[in-house]
């Protein structure tokens, strides 16, 4: 686990505002990457800064057991064009904490860091928190995937 300092950046992706509540943020956030993926968001977002994507658990109502909004994206060095149906959106960055998961996609990796993260004694402070999609998550058999979670 590791403390990192987080530069004010840019996103334009598309949303979905969910909750942890009965599960719902497992089936919104699987529907918000099918639609990722089948409607080619990655090659329509202009502007991009490389093709990592981000997927960013923001506007949180309270923390993370009320509702919020999950941003998959890709950094971006402007927000002057924003396709129909996308949404931009600019992070202060601030204090992070960076940890990572290995393994395969498919088998739960990801819900099962964030139930991690969920016990983990962090000063959270519900800004924006974000997995990290790069190089290193290609093969989803087995992938590595660094989330950074906002602390004070």
């Amino acid at each position: 686990m590791d403390r990192i300092d987080i530069e004010p950046f840019k996103v334009i992706g598309i949303s979905v505002r969910t909750t942890n509540e009965n599960n719902q943020a497992g089936k919104d956030i699987a529907d918000l990457w099918h639609k990722f993926m089948n409607d080619k968001i990655l090659e329509a977002i202009p502007n991009k800064i490389d093709n990592t994507i981000y997927s960013i658990y923001t506007d949180y109502e309270s923390d993370h057991t009320k509702p919020y909004t999950t941003i998959l994206g890709c950094k971006v060095t402007s927000l002057e064009t924003i396709p129909e149906g996308m949404v931009g959106k600019s992070f202060d960055g601030g204090h992070y904490i960076k940890l990572s998961a290995k393994g395969d996609l498919m088998k739960g990796l990801i819900i099962n860091k964030w139930l991690e993260i969920w016990q983990m004694n962090l000063e959270r402070v519900f800004t924006a928190d974000f997995e990290v999609f790069g190089e290193k998550a290609q093969n989803p058999a087995a992938a590595e995937i660094d989330f950074l979670i906002a602390v004070k």
